[in-house]
């Protein structure tokens, strides 16, 4: 086993997921020869640094992330902090030789995430970014299908994302409301994550028209640091949301399909309405998260038999067999995580080049430009083709 040195930037909720995953790794995925080593975590919060230390098992703590970048034993770095902070310890990163796994988005808008893909690109240094859902074992088999060509020729697609962690009307005005500090709302949050989904299962988008709303005007304040997003304030100073709750898109694909996608924040009953729809000439599929480990599937056929038939992920569909033994006993998110994790890990050392690159997230975060546009405009916006795009085979790293 061959140890590498871990470093962490920010020690909330996806900060602990990627600790978590990081510690499962040997076990899940023996064969990389892995054991990832929890060297260095920062954060501005004492009382975080000191779970990091205590609870989690990282060796050391700083309050700086420049720390981290500057620490000879740290070899690989997990960007978990705020948005706004993301395109600065993401250069920093790269520019300092050390592969990096940031999470979504990876900069506030498409300026900032190429940024990033600019700075990885001279060092030839490694990325991953976190687009968890693209690696559900239903998914991967749903993008197996398409490519195959099991459904003939796509046609459309629709996708929603849709969520309730803002639809109270009282819930705190954290940083993801405010536009210098998290860009857009619901855009960058969730339809981005959509939008890879649909680069990654079926191809990359080339046009878009878009409309985005605020639903709830204002929300009480949280100061930073002090809780989540999913604190309920009642009473107390009240500031404007400064970006959008909601947001459709009708999409033109570069293969020639269309579609039609959504987001929201602030849906009541709907707590992790994440789905994708692929239609084609001979077949059609749909996944929805809130039943992740299912896949909808219709191919044309006659007699009473025609229609959608639920197939559970099993061995086989994209990594599942390492976390269960037979379909019928579900993988959960953090699983997730774990693919995640080990998918960076085997591209840092030159195994396999199956992960989410911060090419990936400058596709993405071009289409979520385009949008913006096109809600100001109200005009259709043609998409920046982004140079690498959605990269699908397998291949050696750079660094």
């Amino acid at each position: 086993m061959r140890d590498i040195g871990v470093g962490l930037v920010s020690v909330g909720w996806m900060g602990r997921l990627h600790t978590g995953s990081y510690s499962r790794l040997p076990a899940v995925y023996p064969e990389l020869g892995l054991r990832p080593r929890l060297g260095h975590a920062a954060d501005t919060s004492a009382e975080r640094r000191e779970y990091a230390r205590s609870t989690l098992g990282y060796q050391r703590t700083s309050a700086d992330y420049a720390d981290i970048i500057a620490d000879p034993d740290v070899e690989v770095v997990s960007i978990c902090a705020p948005n706004f902070l993301h395109a600065e310890i993401g250069r920093a990163a790269a520019e300092a030789g050390k592969p990096f796994w940031i999470e979504k988005p990876a900069g506030r808008d498409a300026v900032e995430t190429e940024s990033i893909a600019r700075a990885a690109a001279a060092a030839g240094v490694e990325s991953t970014v976190g687009f968890n859902y693209r690696h559900a074992p239903a998914v991967e088999h749903a993008r197996e299908l398409v490519a195959s060509g099991v459904l003939g020729r796509i046609t459309n697609v629709r996708g929603t994302m849709f969520a309730d962690y803002s639809a109270e009307p009282d819930g705190a005005l954290s940083w993801r409301f405010v536009r210098a500090l998290a860009g857009s709302g619901v855009l960058g949050d969730l339809m981005g994550h959509l939008v890879d989904l649909v680069h990654y299962v079926v191809g990359p988008i080339e046009a878009v028209s878009s409309i985005t709303r605020t639903v709830h005007a204002e929300r009480p304040v949280l100061p930073l640091g002090s809780a989540t997003h999913f604190a309920v304030i009642e009473g107390g100073e009240r500031k404007p949301v400064e970006n959008e709750d909601y947001a459709a898109m009708l999409v033109r694909l570069a293969g020639g399909a269309a579609g039609a996608l959504e987001a929201s924040r602030v849906t009541v009953g709907r707590r992790a309405h994440y789905g994708l729809e692929v239609y084609g000439t001979e077949g059609s599929l749909a996944w929805d998260f809130e039943r992740m480990n299912e896949l909808q599937l219709a191919t044309r056929s006659s007699g009473a038999h025609v229609g959608f038939t639920r197939i559970m992920a099993g061995p086989g569909f994209g990594d599942f067999g390492r976390f269960q033994p037979g379909a019928g006993t579900p993988m959960g998110y953090d699983d997730l995580k774990v693919v995640e994790a080990a998918k960076f890990l085997a591209a840092v050392i030159g195994e396999s080049h199956r992960n989410s690159t911060i090419e990936d997230a400058l596709a993405a975060a071009r289409v979520i430009s385009a949008a913006e546009e096109s809600a100001r405009s109200d005009a259709w916006v043609g998409v920046v083709p982004t140079a690498v795009g959605v990269r699908a085979k397998e291949g050696s790293i750079r660094g």
